[in-house]
C-alpha cells in the first residue's frame, strides 16, 4: 500500500511539474539571446548501410534524404556501445559506461537504472530555463526514481524498454512468444503471424499506464501526434525546448504496414524505413513550420543492425567485419566491429549547419551531450568528466577535426560488459579482445584475447578484413601510441567521478496495469533477466 501511495503521489506531482514548466518566467530576452531548441531522433538497431545517402543498395528514403541535402550527413560517427541501454546512458551523460555505471542492458524485473548521481542532458537544460520532453523508448530504468520524469523530463510518453521486452527477453525469430495465440488447425498448428500486433508491454503518459498491451501498429503515430503537441505546447510557452525522441524503427518485432509502394522489394524491413522516414519526416516538417531557424535537429542511432534477425535486420554497408565472420558468428550489434557501433548521423539546421556537406569527422553519440549544453549555453555538470567533445566548430566551420581516439566497449560478444576492448586512433583501429554475436545461422563467433592487438586500417580496409602485419613498420609506429591511449583513458577513469549500476531483479519491478490480464504476466513466475536490447 505504501508504494501504491507514492506512486499516485508521483503521478500527481509530474504532472504539477509539467504544468508548472510550461509556465514562462523571466528569462533573458535581449537581442541575439534567443536560445535554439533542440530535437534529438534516436533510430533503434539501424545499419550506417540503411541510410540511401550513405550506400548506394539502400532504399530510397525521402524525408531523410532532403534532411541529408539539407544539412550535414556523417560518416564515420559512432554509438558509444552496441546495445540499447548503455548506448542511450551514454548519450545523455556524455560519458562511457565506464564512468556512468551502465554497461548492459536492464531487463523487465529491474530494479535499478541509470545512477542517480549522473546528471542527464534533461536535467542540465531543464535548470537552465528549457521545457524537455521524451517520447519513445527509455530503457535506463523504470522503476521509481529511474523513470523520465525524475531524470529532468518534464513529460514522457513511451516505452520503458525494447518493443520485444513484454513477456520475455528470448523472442522468436521476429515476434515475440506472448500474448499466446490461437494456434492453426491441422499437423502443423503454427501460430497465426498476424496475432502479434499487440506486443505485452506498457505505454506510459508520464508516470500512468495508459495502455497495455501495446498496439504496435500505430505506435509510431502516436509519437508523431505527441511529439507534435509538445513542441507546440512549448513554443506557446516561450521557452526553448528539448525533444529526445527514441523510436521503436527498426528493432524486431516489426510492426506491420501497409503494402510497399515498391513491388519489387515489399519486404517489412524496406516497409518498416520508410515508416520511420515518414515518421522523420513529420517531425521535420513540423520544425520547419513553426520554429525552422531556430531548432537544430539531430538524427543518429543507437548501434548497429541485429543480424540475428536475418532478412529483418539492416545493413552495415561496406563495414562488413570480414575477419570476424571468418571465425564465425556477427560483427555487427552487440561487437565492437564497426558494423556494431558505427552509425547514420545527420544534423539539420538552417542558417547555421551548411546543407549538403558530408563530414568524415571522427565524431560519437557521446558529443551530442557536450555539444547541445554549450549551444544551449548552460552549465556542464561538475565534479566528473566526459568523454565526449563539443562538435560546434565541425557542424558550423567544416572542420573535420574530431576525436582523434576513440573507446569502444564490450556490449555483449566477448569480453566485460563495458570494458574498453577496442581503440580507434585516427584511421587505425585495434582490438585488444575480438568474439562475433550470434549471426543470422545460429553461429557465435569465439571470444579471442590478444595480447599484441589486431590493428587495421580503416582508410584502406574498411571490411575490417586483413591486420596490419606485426612485424611491419606502420604496426610498430601504431602499437605505442594505441598502449599510451588506452593507459591514458583507463588512469583518467580511475581517478573519475564513477558510478555504478544497480542490476538486481525483481518481479515486483514489473510494470502492469492490471495483473488479471493475461497479456500483462505479472503474475507469472519471472522469465526475464537480460533483454537483446
Amino acid at each position: 500500500m505504501a508504494w501504491l501511495f507514492l506512486k499516485v503521489l508521483m503521478v500527481g506531482l509530474s504532472f504539477l511539474g509539467f504544468f508548472y514548466s510550461l509556465v514562462d518566467f523571466h528569462i533573458d530576452r535581449t537581442p541575439g539571446s534567443q536560445r535554439p531548441n533542440f530535437v534529438i531522433i534516436l533510430a533503434d538497431d539501424m545499419g550506417w548501410g540503411d541510410l540511401s545517402t550513405n550506400w548506394a543498395e539502400a532504399k530510397a528514403m525521402t524525408n531523410l534524404d532532403k534532411m541529408a541535402s539539407e544539412g550535414m550527413r556523417f560518416v564515420d560517427f559512432h554509438a558509444a556501445a552496441s546495445t540499447c541501454s548503455p548506448s542511450r546512458a551514454s548519450l545523455l551523460t556524455g560519458r562511457l559506461g565506464l564512468r556512468n555505471g551502465v554497461t548492459h542492458n536492464f531487463a523487465v524485473t529491474s530494479m535499478g537504472g541509470l545512477p542517480l548521481k549522473e546528471t542527464t542532458l534533461a536535467e542540465v537544460l531543464q535548470q537552465a530555463g528549457y521545457v524537455t520532453g521524451m517520447i519513445g523508448k527509455w530503457h535506463l530504468g523504470h522503476h521509481g526514481p529511474y523513470h523520465p520524469n525524475f531524470r529532468g523530463f518534464d513529460y514522457y510518453f513511451g516505452i520503458p524498454y525494447s518493443n520485444d521486452m513484454g513477456c520475455t527477453d528470448t523472442p522468436g525469430f521476429d515476434y515475440p512468444p506472448c500474448p499466446a495465440c490461437p494456434q492453426k488447425s491441422g499437423p502443423s498448428r503454427r501460430p497465426e503471424r498476424a496475432c502479434y500486433t499487440d506486443v505485452a508491454l506498457p505505454l506510459y503518459e508520464n508516470l500512468a499506464i495508459i495502455e497495455q498491451p501495446v498496439n504496435l501498429n500505430d505506435l509510431a503515430q502516436k509519437y508523431a501526434d505527441k511529439a507534435t503537441q509538445f513542441m507546440e505546447d512549448a513554443r506557446a510557452s516561450g521557452r526553448p525546448f528539448l525533444l529526445y525522441m527514441g523510436l521503436a524503427h527498426m528493432h524486431v518485432p516489426l510492426p506491420a504496414s501497409g503494402p510497399s509502394a515498391d513491388q519489387r522489394d515489399p519486404g517489412p524491413y524496406t516497409a518498416g524505413l520508410r515508416d520511420m522516414d515518414s515518421l522523420v519526416g513529420r517531425i521535420k516538417d513540423k520544425i520547419d513550420g513553426m520554429a525552422k531557424g531556430s531548432t537544430f535537429l539531430w538524427f543518429t542511432g543507437d548501434n548497429g543492425p541485429w543480424a540475428q534477425k536475418c532478412e529483418l535486420a539492416g545493413s552495415v554497408g561496406p563495414f562488413t567485419g570480414l575477419w570476424q565472420t571468418r571465425q564465425g558468428g556477427s560483427p555487427a550489434k552487440q561487437t565492437t566491429w564497426e558494423g556494431g557501433h558505427r552509425v547514420p548521423a545527420l544534423a539539420y539546421w538552417p542558417g547555421r549547419v551548411p546543407a549538403n556537406v558530408t563530414s568524415t569527422a571522427l565524431l560519437s553519440v557521446l558529443d551530442i551531450f557536450p555539444t547541445v549544453v554549450a549551444l544551449a549555453r548552460a552549465r556542464l555538470p561538475p565534479d566528473r568528466h566526459l568523454d565526449g567533445l563539443d562538435a560546434s566548430e565541425v557542424l558550423f566551420s567544416r572542420r573535420q577535426s574530431g576525436h582523434r581516439v576513440l573507446f569502444h566497449p564490450n556490449s555483449g560478444a566477448a569480453g566485460e560488459y563495458g570494458a574498453l576492448q577496442t581503440v580507434r586512433l585516427e584511421q587505425y583501429k585495434a582490438f585488444y579482445i575480438t568474439g562475433g554475436a550470434q549471426a543470422c545461422d545460429g553461429s557465435v563467433g569465439p571470444e579471442q584475447h590478444h595480447e599484441l592487438p589486431l590493428i587495421f586500417n580503416l582508410e584502406e580496409d574498411a571490411a575490417e578484413g586483413v591486420p596490419l602485419d606485426r612485424g611491419g613498420a606502420e604496426y610498430q609506429a601504431v602499437l605505442p601510441q594505441v598502449r599510451g591511449a588506452l593507459a591514458d583513458v583507463l588512469q583518467d577513469i580511475a581517478d573519475d567521478n564513477v558510478s555504478r549500476a544497480d542490476y538486481t531483479q525483481d518481479p515486483s519491478a514489473t510494470p502492469c496495469c492490471n495483473p488479471d490480464q493475461a497479456a500483462c504476466r505479472c503474475q507469472a513466475p519471472p522469465q526475464t533477466f537480460l533483454s537483446h536490447g
